[in-house]
């Protein structure tokens, strides 16, 4: 059973890094390719080279870039990282290729706002379903990951100002696609952090009431969830009871809210939306 979930898992995260690799390419041979919109990471570099060095393919430079980051990355961030970073170091430049060879790919659109709006949501569903399964695209997010082990820099604040710094650099020769690239830039990553929490999100409630006990085995046998009681000391009164603290699928919240508002209308309850669960005690359905 336990190999069969562990096949399971391995084939999800398979697809999740092949598609995601396959939007990301897509959506920079689609839209940022041909409207010249001003790109980040590796990316944005390689296009810099392609402009500056004519003929000089784009998807050539960003494989070499991401190689030799990869194993730079390999060298301060250990095997590890590098067998977990190396399928999207190399499938994304070569998606890339295949797409750039596509007749037509580059006339989805001739509106280069619908292009950056349409290239920032397609590659931010991209990296987010890689990241989704702990993989990664590599370039410049190495970069972000090495600053991170030697200074302590947040990595989301690195792959920011990483990305802000290359369309910046850029934007000295061409300053109206920088302001596409960076609406390219705040839609991916809006699209990035949506991506990796859909489906794990939940809510969570907490109950002061009297009626503890009654609550807690509402919860527990008539919606089947996970409960964990609390010691706690009431402010007012300075009364000494339990707290019921329970973590639900959010369309399971009315009809505990409801069951609880039955047991006792006067309970004290407050509701709060949380990233993600995992462990024991928690069933999601």
């Amino acid at each position: 059973m336990k190999q069969k979930q562990n096949w399971k898992q391995l084939t999800i995260t398979g697809l999740c890094i092949l598609i995601g690799n396959a939007l990301l390419a897509f959506g920079i041979a689609a839209f940022i390719l041909p409207h010249d919109i001003l790109s980040d990471g590796t990316t944005g570099i390689g296009i810099a080279l392609g402009r500056i060095f004519p003929g000089f393919d784009p998807a050539l430079a960003i494989l070499i870039l991401n190689i030799l980051l990869l194993l730079f990355g390999l060298w301060v961030l250990g095997k590890k990282f590098f067998l977990t970073t190396i399928a999207g170091s190399l499938l994304y430049p070569l998606f890339l290729a295949g797409f750039e060879r596509i007749p037509g790919i580059g006339t989805l659109t001739d509106d280069p706002t619908l292009a950056a709006i349409s290239a920032g949501l397609i590659i931010g569903v991209g990296m987010g379903l890689t990241m989704r399964v702990g993989s990664s695209t590599g370039g410049m997010d190495i970069v972000a990951l090495i600053a991170h082990r030697w200074f302590g820099l947040p990595i989301s604040w690195m792959v920011n100002i990483l990305g802000v710094l290359v369309i910046g650099a850029q934007a000295i020769w061409y300053p109206q696609r920088a302001l596409l690239g960076f609406l390219v830039l705040i839609l991916e990553s809006i699209l990035i952090e949506q991506v990796i929490i859909v489906g794990k999100a939940q809510v969570q409630i907490f109950v002061v009431s009297d009626h503890y006990e009654e609550i807690r085995e509402a919860l527990l046998h008539s919606l089947n969830a996970g409960v964990t009681m609390t010691m706690i000391e009431t402010g007012h009164l300075e009364k000494k009871q339990q707290g019921v603290l329970c973590v639900l699928h959010p369309r399971k919240l009315h009809e505990a809210t409801e069951l609880i508002r039955k047991m006792d209308p006067e309970a004290f309850l407050t509701v709060t939306k949380i990233r993600e669960v995992h462990g024991r005690g928690f069933i999601e359905e």
